[in-house]
């Protein structure tokens, strides 16, 4: 009986002195765990320095890669940020981009456990670089805040990683026919400053030449596409290698229609109202036919503020031009009015048949002038006459015509000495009636031919690498 129960105690004793010991001694503990890997790491670091200390132990940082070979081989792409201003008045744009190249050097080829390494930029300094420069570059730099916004990486199989923030400020000649209608075609050429194309080429990354920061947008253009190509420039030290990507852009026409094409409609619309006001009105139909001319002249100055002085005029110029010269037609159709039809206080209306007189004049009754006054003081045609007509006498009209045309005082005073006793008519001109109509119709005519032909023009422009 004693014995079971000592045997049952030390048993007891055994499991419980077990199961301490694997509490207090676990497999692994956590603390040397990161101790380890703080050792793997600086092991790691030691190597690294290691191996670039070695790498750049012989290295010659003057010569290029493959030295006395085949040319070396640099692959670049674009991943624009954002793009504008674009000026037509200086016919330049820029973008803000990360432009990278990416070349071997076997010199920098290295074994260690890592694929790549990512460097300081102080390293750039003592490794070869390719010497790119932008043939239409204007005032491109390097964003330097924080730190010169700068990357570089060395893989192990010796190929280099080289990319750069930059904002480029790069000329675009464009041709301003249609503008604002046009399209315009801003290149960018880069290319080796020194190396000839035996030394060094430049091609495109095949995965993409150029890409965009997702959300870009432009305010006054669209950017329709961006075709890419290599090409080579001729220049008196020799054939160079270079890339060419050209922007297309579209502008957008909503500001010039509300800020120009509007409001020069409205403007020549309100120049229509002297038609209905009433010819013996002089000042009026005078000061809205002067109010509108300025008004138009001010708008049309005003759309060449952004422009370059070019010797052509634009699409824009023509449409102010078709504007201001039914603007000023419509001051000139008061004029005739009033020269060739107000007489004194009247009207003379063209007759239609009868001879003329003795003195080279028309009668009364040939210039249709036998009338009676009506209760309103317009003057009207008789029956007799108006039932007398067979057709206009070309003789007389072309005479009348002439006399009008030359300012024939003598002719003047004759239709004074001719006219109805009626002192104050409030007649309205035959001339305003056809312009009530011929005007709004010519406008409506030429806006439609004017819309069909530079609406369906697409310009393009093109680079010239010589």
């Amino acid at each position: 009986m004693g014995i079971p129960l000592f045997s049952l105690i030390c048993i007891l004793l055994a499991q419980h002195s077990s199961g301490h010991r694997k509490m207090q001694f676990p497999a692994k503990m956590p603390g040397m765990s990161r101790t380890t890997d703080a050792m793997k790491s600086l092991e790691i670091s030691k190597n690294i320095s290691t191996v670039l200390e070695q790498l750049l132990q012989n290295y010659d940082n003057r010569q290029r890669p493959d030295h006395g070979g085949s040319p070396t081989v640099v692959t670049t792409n674009f991943l624009i940020r954002s793009m504008g201003p674009i000026s037509e008045l200086d016919m330049e744009y820029s973008m803000d981009c990360y432009f990278r190249q990416q070349w071997t050097d076997r010199r920098l080829m290295f074994e260690a456990p890592i694929e790549s390494l990512s460097l300081n930029i102080k390293m750039l300094e003592g490794i070869w670089k390719p010497d790119t420069y932008f043939l239409n570059g204007k005032g491109s730099y390097l964003h330097t805040i924080t730190v010169p916004n700068k990357l570089l990486r060395i893989f192990r199989n010796g190929k280099v990683l080289y990319s750069m923030r930059l904002t480029i400020k790069a000329k675009c000649p464009m041709l301003l026919q249609n503008f604002p209608m046009d399209k315009q075609s801003c290149p960018l050429v880069f290319g080796s400053f020194g190396y000839t194309v035996d030394h060094l080429k430049y091609q495109w990354d095949p995965s993409g030449a150029v890409s965009l920061n997702e959300g870009l947008l432009l305010s006054q253009y669209d950017l329709i596409d961006f075709p890419s190509k290599n090409a080579t420039h001729a220049a008196k030290t020799g054939m160079f290698s270079v890339l060419q990507v050209n922007f297309n852009l579209r502008r957008h026409m909503g500001y010039f229609l509300i800020q120009v094409y509007v409001p020069c409609i409205l403007i020549v619309v309100l120049s229509w109202v002297s038609f209905w006001i009433n010819r013996e009105a002089t000042a009026d139909r005078v000061g809205l036919g002067i109010t509108t001319v300025l008004t138009l002249s001010t708008f049309g100055l005003d759309t060449k503020t952004d422009l370059p002085k070019v010797s052509y005029p634009t699409a824009l110029d023509w449409f102010v031009i078709m504007c201001f010269m039914f603007v000023i037609s419509t001051l000139l159709e008061f004029a005739g009015v009033h020269y060739f039809t107000k007489i004194g206080s009247g009207e003379f209306p063209c007759a239609e048949s009868g001879t003329e007189s003795d003195d080279g004049f028309a009668s009364s009754r040939t210039l249709g002038l036998s009338t009676v006054s009506g209760r309103d003081g317009v003057l009207y045609q008789s029956p007799i006459l108006r039932r007398k007509r067979n057709g206009p006498s070309l003789r007389l009209c072309c005479t009348q015509f002439w006399n009008c045309f030359v300012a024939s005082e003598q002719y003047r005073a004759a239709m004074r000495r001719r006219r109805t006793s009626s002192d104050q008519i409030n007649s309205v001109s035959k001339i305003d009636e056809i312009s009530r109509v011929l005007f709004p119709c010519c406008f409506v005519a030429l806006n439609l031919f004017y819309w069909f032909m530079y609406g369906s023009k697409h310009q393009s422009n093109t680079w010239d690498n010589n």
